[in-house]
């Protein structure tokens, strides 16, 4: 073995190590510093198991058993909860991890679609974070990707919350408000049947 290789993980020690230490940040104790490097850490290894490398793709098995974990750990919910609390590059980590498994089909299903239709608040906490400018642009980006699929359009469409995008495109941060008027087209092209 070489002695500068990385300690390739399996799925469940980086989502638990990951889980572990978006505790500590949700906590804002002295460790922090430690937990956010950590964190970064293991969305990096997230990331390679998802998108694979220049030189080999990723094994579906592994993707499949990646995407259960966040499922059943409830780490998707957590990321997106505070997201805040994540480095600016950590928050591009996300957003791509996130809509990496949004777009994984199993034959004709989207499990991760089913989950978040099962778990509709995740929708209402993307949206909500227009309200956050340090999330704002990455929220959106997963709102969209989330919006593509029908299902979870509707439950966007037919909710109390969808009249805050009123609210979002009117804001005076001209790029979150062109963000949300960029969603706010994507919803309103959804045929509704």
């Amino acid at each position: 073995m070489p002695l500068f290789s990385k300690s390739h993980k399996n799925p469940a020690e980086i989502v638990k190590i990951l889980k572990e230490n978006m505790a500590i940040l949700e906590k804002q104790e002295k460790k922090t510093d430690k937990a956010s490097e950590e964190v970064s850490k293991s969305l990096q290894a997230m990331k390679e198991i998802l998108c694979g490398t220049t030189d080999k793709e990723p094994p579906t098995e592994v993707v499949a058993q990646l995407a259960q974990e966040l499922y059943n750990s409830g780490l998707l919910v957590t990321l997106i909860a505070n997201l805040q609390l994540i480095d600016f590059e950590g928050k591009k980590d996300v957003s791509q991890i996130f809509n990496n498994i949004l777009r994984r089909q199993i034959g004709t299903r989207s499990p991760t679609v089913e989950y978040i239709s099962a778990h509709p608040h995740i929708l209402f906490m993307l949206l909500k974070g227009y309200e956050s400018p340090s999330i704002a642009l990455r929220c959106g980006i997963m709102l969209r990707e989330c919006i593509r699929h029908e299902p979870l359009a509707k439950i966007i469409l037919f909710s109390e919350q969808f009249r805050d995008f009123f609210k979002y495109v009117e804001m005076s941060t001209f790029d979150i408000a062109s963000d949300a008027f960029a969603t706010f087209k994507v919803i309103s092209l959804i045929p509704v049947s």
